[in-house]
């Protein structure tokens, strides 16, 4: 079998790159597997930051950058095409085409070409049901929600300290910011009541990003607040082993119908925490909800104060806090890479 994938943000190496290249790498062992991004220099960073065996596949000129004529020769010779979706629908003319979302975009009305593009795509599929909220509106398709794979097996759980931690990418300026600094107001005042706690703030981060980082260095003096930049993903393995609560706050302080993509439209990072034993405390928003049961394997808030209450609540009562880690780790199973493999197979391979 001749397969195709695309993504027009090959170079973010983000959620959705590592969603459409494990199963590049999977579907390559046993078939021909092409990317379509013309600068193959890319393929030895994408390996080594998303840790995903790319060997076996090829990466070539991106076909959708051509001329109609020449899209349509060459997209035919290929027996299913994955694209990742940027809002757009390309045409393809693959035996079997298949339209990923990873955000849930909102389109009050979409144009004659791209309701005729997607006739051509079997399936629509989507990384939440949240998601798949906003997508079927936008597009008028029933889309299937296959869950993000996370490596929940190399994750385990350490010798839990008196740390809290959060993981997201530093920037301001990106579709879903983290809020670190919402996190570091509540962490101050916790402080008070817990001095013997920590907060770590890990994340990626790029040039642009300074500026905000710097003003978040300056705001942490003080506290015990570390800010992590760009940690190999190895050492964020041990740090979530040794983290005992985990938080995120993307989405505070936004409208959740009106602008839907400003959430976590799932959270890798929260079942990561939960693989790890780290109890996840974060805002009931977005796909955090169908990750997070409250009270049965972490604890969602919707206030500052309520992370506040919450979290001290937990510090101060370690057999809830037990209890909470270790339906977290065997809850963080319903999204390993074997599961979501399994779900392509039902629709990649009859």
């Amino acid at each position: 079998m001749k397969v195709g994938f695309f993504s027009p943000y090959l170079d973010t190496f983000g959620g959705g790159e590592r969603y459409m290249l494990t199963l590049a790498s999977y579907l390559a062992e046993k078939h021909d597997v092409e990317i379509f991004w013309g600068d193959s220099a890319i393929k030895a960073p994408l390996t080594r930051f998303l840790k995903i065996d790319l060997q076996k596949t090829k990466f070539v000129e991106n076909i959708f950058g051509q001329s109609f004529l020449k899209k349509i020769r060459r997209t035919a010779s290929y027996d299913l095409i994955f694209v990742l979706s940027d809002g757009s629908v390309p045409f393809s003319f693959a035996k079997k085409n298949i339209l990923h979302f990873q955000v849930p975009f909102v389109f009050p009305k979409i144009d004659a070409k791209t309701k005729l593009n997607l006739i051509r795509y079997k399936y629509v599929v989507v990384n939440s049901h949240f998601t798949k909220k906003f997508i079927d509106k936008s597009f008028n398709v029933d889309s299937k929600v296959i869950y993000p794979p996370v490596d929940v097996q190399s994750l385990k759980p350490g010798k839990k300290e008196k740390l809290i931690i959060s993981v997201g990418r530093f920037s301001q300026q990106q579709l879903h910011p983290k809020q670190q600094e919402v996190l570091i107001e509540v962490f101050k005042e916790l402080y008070k009541d817990v001095p013997s706690w920590k907060l770590v703030l890990a994340g990626q981060s790029k040039k642009e990003d300074y500026k905000y980082i710097k003003n978040l260095k300056r705001s942490v003096k003080g506290y015990a607040i570390r800010i992590l930049e760009n940690i190999p993903y190895d050492e964020l393995k041990v740090l979530y082993g040794r983290a005992s609560i985990y938080w995120h706050a993307t989405g505070f302080g936004e409208d959740e119908i009106r602008n839907p993509q400003k959430m976590e439209h799932f959270g890798i990072s929260t079942v990561e925490a939960q693989a790890a034993g780290a109890v996840p405390v974060v805002i009931e928003k977005g796909g955090q909800k169908e990750i997070v049961e409250d009270k049965k394997n972490g604890r969602l808030w919707s206030t500052k104060t309520q992370l506040y209450e919450i979290t001290k609540n937990l510090i101060e009562t370690k057999g809830e806090m037990l209890r909470l880690s270790q339906r977290a780790v065997a809850d963080s199973k319903r999204f390993s890479q074997e599961k979501f493999i399994k779900e392509y197979e039902k629709i990649i391979l009859p």
